[in-house]
C-alpha cells in the first residue's frame, strides 16, 4: 500500500518566504500597533501556506496572500482582523457511531490483527465491488432437465471474474466457537454462512452476532436432508421453511441457497425458486484444519473460486475453526488472492 503524507518542510519554507518583506514593512512603520499587525499577518499567512500545502506540489498561498518575494500587503489592526484557519471537513461517522479509520490506521489494525492471530501474512484487501455484476450461469454439467427453459436458479462453483479474489463460505452452524467470532471480527474477513435450523436453533444469538460483525447468512435447509430422495413438497418445506426461520431471526429471506452435500435435482431447484432463491452456489475447493480438497484435477485456486468449510471444532477436526481460518488465509494470501464478499458479485 502506498501511503501519502504531508511534507512539513513546505510549511517552514512558506514562513521564510515572508521574512524579508515583513522586515522592510517593519522598518517603514512608525506606530507600535501597525508593527504588531504586520507581524501577526506574516505569521498567519505562513501558517496557512503550510496547512494547505499538497503532497505532490509546492505550498499553495492562502487566499489573498502576496506571492513569495513581493511586498507584504497592508493588514488591518489586530483588533479588527479575524484569522481564518483552514480545516479538513470532518469524516462522516460509521453506522455504529465510531470515527472511521484513516488508511494508515486501517493498515496498522490489519497488521496487528494478523500478528495477534498468528497469520503468516497480512490478508490482502479486496477491491471494491464491481460496478457491473458478472453474469452468473450454471456450470456446464451441473444443469438439470429444462434448467434454462424453466428459469431455474444457476448452480455454479466459480464467479466469472479476472480479479484475484476468492469467496469463503461456511456451512451448517454446528460449532459456535466464540474465538472464531472474535477472529473474524478482528480480521474483518468477509464470508457467507449457509445455515441449517436444526443445529442453530439452540443459539440464534450467536449467528446474530456473526451477522452484526459482517457475515452474510444464507439458507442450508431446516434439517440438512439429502434432498433428491424427497418429494417436491417435502423439499419445498425444507427450503421455504428455512427461509421463514431466516426472516424471523435474522431479518430477511436470503437470495442464496446451498443444498446439503451439494446434491440436488430439478425439484430442488424448482422448490428453491418458489421460495425466492435466486442463486445456488456450490464450491470449487474445501478447506479443513489439516488439508485442502479440490474439485479440479490441477489442484489450484482460480480467480472467483468459492471455497467451502464448516462450523466444526475439535470433536470432528484436528483443531479449531481459528486453525482452519489460519490455514485458509495463509494459503490464499501467499498466492496473491484477497477474500471478497460473494454477495457483492451477484
Amino acid at each position: 500500500m502506498r501511503l501519502v503524507g504531508q511534507n512539513d518542510k513546505k510549511g517552514l519554507l512558506g514562513i521564510a518566504s515572508w521574512s524579508r518583506p515583513v522586515a522592510r514593512a517593519v522598518r517603514r512603520a512608525r506606530l507600535r500597533g501597525v508593527v504588531a499587525g504586520l507581524a501577526v499577518a506574516a505569521v498567519a499567512s505562513g501558517c496557512a501556506q503550510g496547512a494547505l500545502s499538497g503532497p505532490a506540489g509546492g505550498a499553495s498561498p492562502a487566499a489573498g496572500a502576496a506571492p513569495s518575494g513581493s511586498a507584504a500587503p497592508a493588514s488591518p489592526p489586530p483588533a479588527t482582523r479575524t484569522p481564518v484557519t483552514p480545516r479538513t471537513p470532518a469524516a462522516t461517522p460509521t453506522p455504529d457511531g465510531r470515527k472511521p479509520q484513516s488508511a494508515q490506521q486501517a493498515h496498522a489494525a490489519r497488521v496487528a490483527a494478523a500478528r495477534r492471530w498468528r497469520l503468516a501474512r497480512v490478508p490482502l484487501v479486496p477491491p471494491p465491488p464491481p460496478a457491473v455484476k458478472p453474469r452468473i450461469a450454471t456450470r456446464e454439467g451441473f444443469e438439470v432437465d429444462g434448467h434454462g427453459e424453466l428459469g431455474l436458479p444457476p448452480v455454479f462453483t466459480t464467479v466469472p471474474t479476472d480479479r484475484k479474489v476468492v469467496f469463503l463460505t461456511i456451512d451448517d452452524g454446528a460449532e459456535k466457537d466464540p474465538a472464531f467470532l472474535r477472529m473474524m471480527s478482528d480480521l474483518k474477513v468477509p464470508y457467507s454462512a449457509f445455515l441449517s435450523d436444526y443445529v442453530i436453533k439452540d443459539d440464534y444469538g450467536y449467528f446474530r452476532r456473526l451477522q452484526r460483525a459482517g457475515a452474510v447468512l444464507n439458507n442450508h435447509t431446516l434439517h440438512h436432508r439429502y434432498l433428491p430422495a424427497l418429494s417436491y413438497r417435502r423439499q419445498q418445506y425444507e427450503i421455504c421453511g428455512m427461509q421463514d426461520v431466516m426472516k424471523e431471526h435474522f431479518g430477511e429471506r436470503p437470495a442464496l441457497f446451498r443444498p446439503p452435500f451439494g446434491n440436488y435435482n430439478r425439484d430442488t431447484l424448482r422448490a428453491a425458486r418458489s421460495c425466492g432463491v435466486r442463486y445456488v452456489p456450490l464450491w470449487n475447493e474445501e478447506v479443513f484444519v489439516d488439508r485442502w480438497d479440490y474439485r479440479e484435477e490441477d489442484r489450484r485456486i482460480r480467480p472467483g473460486d468459492i471455497v467451502l468449510s464448516h462450523f466444526r471444532g475439535r470433536d470432528e477436526w484436528r483443531g479449531t475453526m481459528p486453525d482452519m481460518i489460519r490455514r485458509f488465509l495463509d494459503k490464499v494470501t501467499a498466492e496473491g488472492f484477497a477474500v471478497a464478499r460473494l454477495e457483492d458479485y451477484l
